[in-house]
């Protein structure tokens, strides 16, 4: 798909056509991470196709208008106010947390439900909300899963090369509280001025067992496991990758070998239901590569948002008030939405969490480390 020359208005929107229309975000260009973004559509667009093939809701077939978000908030603001004239009743999609803060906020000013897919920062909104749900699992489970990984391993003095972002410092800050329970240290390497060479000094210095990429991909974090990779003074460091950039085949490609070895998060679960193996088999078809946990995501999406228009109508109203409602069967376990301490918007809370790597001699290949169960299954 040649997301540069992607229409801003789809025919069916200039037709005028009886649509039920879904308004979706995703970062589809630079600096947004792309891959991710085409992983999240083609889970959207395959899901659309789905219930429209089935008769749709109520007759109507759905329609996704596609807005690129590139990782900017402002863009994200923007592309909610156009959805919200054309008519969107829900928006869909997301994958980067800053982006969807900014998108979830002004869908709850205008009033427009919005189902985030991917982005997991614990605060989507200042304010709670009837308006936002999200079906990934909020940052500080997550991390707090991998944190207690790595005190598991045994590591205590650990080290995070970290970019300047909301993002990066909420998980440094997570990270932080749970290595310091217990009995560790965490040093917080800054990396805005940083070469990846000069990183491999104060790992050095630190004494750091593992060192944690709370960086963008492809860069930094692809110059720094080459550097940390290359540097004898540390073959036994562990690279750890909470936020999840081995998932995606572009890391295999660009690092080979030195891909392997680096445990990271993911949200899907051991073993496929059948509507999983089955969305998985057609999504891979479809991408032409291993579909991430990310394309599951924007599967489920739609899924949500066609059983809360059967059950309720299609009013925005009537969507965000089925949220807590909501009882549906996911390629990735039962959706069920609550209110959970120190969040503003309604959540999943069983969604399946992995600490996965990639296969040391076949980084094709991914091996789990550790999997979470749901609580609510």
């Amino acid at each position: 798909m040649d997301f540069e020359r992607m229409p801003s208005v789809s025919r069916r929107e200039r037709s005028g056509e009886a649509t039920i229309r879904i308004g979706a975000l995703a970062p589809l260009t630079r600096p947004g991470w792309v891959q991710a973004g085409r992983h999240l559509l083609a889970g959207l667009e395959f899901a659309v196709s789905e219930v429209t093939g089935a008769g749709g809701v109520a007759g109507r077939p759905l329609e996704l208008v596609v807005r690129d978000t590139a990782a900017d908030p402002k863009k994200a603001v923007a592309a909610v106010d156009e959805l919200a004239r054309l008519g969107v009743v829900a928006l869909a999609g997301e994958y980067h947390s800053v982006v969807a803060r900014a998108a979830a906020a002004r869908a709850d000013e205008l009033g427009i439900p919005f189902l985030c897919s991917s982005a997991v920062l614990d605060r989507l909104t200042e304010r709670p909300t009837k308006w936002v749900a999200r079906l990934a699992p909020p940052q500080s489970r997550g991390w707090q899963i991998y944190a207690d990984f790595l005190s598991r391993a045994g590591h205590r003095r650990i080290a995070v090369a970290s970019q300047q972002s909301v993002y990066w410092a909420s998980g440094a800050h997570i990270l932080r509280d749970h290595v310091h329970s217990r009995g560790g240290s965490l040093a917080e390497i800054g990396m805005s001025s940083l070469d990846p060479s000069s990183l491999c000094d104060q790992l050095i210095d630190h004494r750091a067992t593992v060192v944690l990429l709370l960086v963008g991909h492809p860069e930094p974090a692809i110059s720094i496991v080459k550097s940390v990779r290359n540097d004898s003074r540390l073959a036994t460091i562990q690279i750890g990758a909470p936020a999840g950039q081995p998932e995606f085949a572009e890391w295999g490609t660009l690092l080979g070998e030195d891909s392997a070895a680096i445990p990271f998060l993911r949200y899907r679960p051991e073993h496929f239901n059948a509507l999983g193996s089955y969305v998985e088999r057609a999504l891979r078809e479809k991408l032409g590569e291993a579909p991430s946990f990310v394309a599951l995501e924007g599967y489920d999406t739609i899924v949500v948002l066609a059983d809360a228009m059967r059950s309720h109508g299609i009013e925005r109203n009537s969507i965000a008030e089925w949220w807590p409602h909501t009882r549906v069967d996911g390629t990735r376990g039962k959706i069920q939405f609550f209110r959970t301490p120190g969040t503003t918007i309604w959540q999943w809370t069983g969604a399946p969490i992995q600490i996965v790597e990639r296969t040391p001699g076949n980084p094709a290949q991914i091996r789990t480390l550790y999997n979470v169960a749901d609580p609510n299954g």
